[in-house]
């Protein structure tokens, strides 16, 4: 059921739409289902208009596919697919953590290594939810960090279908075991201020995700 807290006034469609958008996001509509608009009423509380408007949006924004006669479905993610985000993922924020060595303030490095501990913390414990967490956190303190609003702009564009692509490799490739070392890697090049290591750090960090994605392929949860 959706929150309709009287603080929010955003419209209803809206309030749906990224209802919907964030349950394709996390894995709770998974790749492949059925988008039924009666049921998705029916579930969050509204009438079915305002799910057939966020549909259509998502079909746009290409999360949802829409096949005549048949009906929507969330959209699936192939082993292509991943790879393309990935290696346009590895350009952007190799450039980032460059940037980062010399540009990162003093609160920001303090926040990168608290959030590194955490997400250590996260790994030893088996927790899902918070290794995403802190895995997005990491990446982001070295993104805004970069002090370069076009770059910042064009890796915000990706944040959407990178925490989809997460919740897909965190689950089915526990990809988790060896990132704590390649995040560490990637901290201790930005504290020593050596920009071509740690924009190498980066760059290994996500090649090393592409081959994983390549070797093993997208494997798909199901309902």
């Amino acid at each position: 059921m959706l929150n309709f807290d009287i603080q929010n006034h955003k419209p209803l469609r809206e309030m749906v739409y990224e209802e919907l958008k964030m349950q394709i996001l996390t894995g709770k509509i998974v790749p492949g289902t059925r988008m039924m608009e009666v049921d998705l009423a029916n579930e969050i509380g509204v009438s079915r208009t305002p799910i057939r408007e966020a549909i259509r949006k998502l079909e746009k924004e290409g999360l949802v596919t829409i096949e005549p006669r048949r009906g929507a479905y969330a959209s699936q993610i192939s082993t292509e697919d991943m790879v393309e985000i990935l290696e346009v993922r590895q350009n952007m924020e190799g450039l980032a953590a460059f940037f980062a060595a010399s540009r990162m303030s003093s609160d920001q490095l303090a926040e990168l290594k608290e959030v590194s501990k955490s997400y250590d913390e996260a790994v030893q414990s088996g927790n899902m939810q918070d290794m995403i967490k802190y895995d997005t956190r990491f990446h982001r303190i070295i993104v805004e960090s970069c002090n370069n609003k076009v770059l910042v702009q064009m890796i915000e564009q990706l944040q959407e279908l990178v925490l989809r692509f997460r919740y897909i490799y965190y689950d089915n490739f526990r990809r988790a075991e060896n990132m704590p070392d390649e995040h560490f890697a990637i901290l201790n090049a930005i504290e020593t201020g050596n920009a071509e290591v740690a924009r190498a750090a980066a760059d290994i960090h996500i090649d090393r995700l592409k081959e994983l994605v390549i070797r093993e392929g997208v494997q798909q949860r199901h309902v």
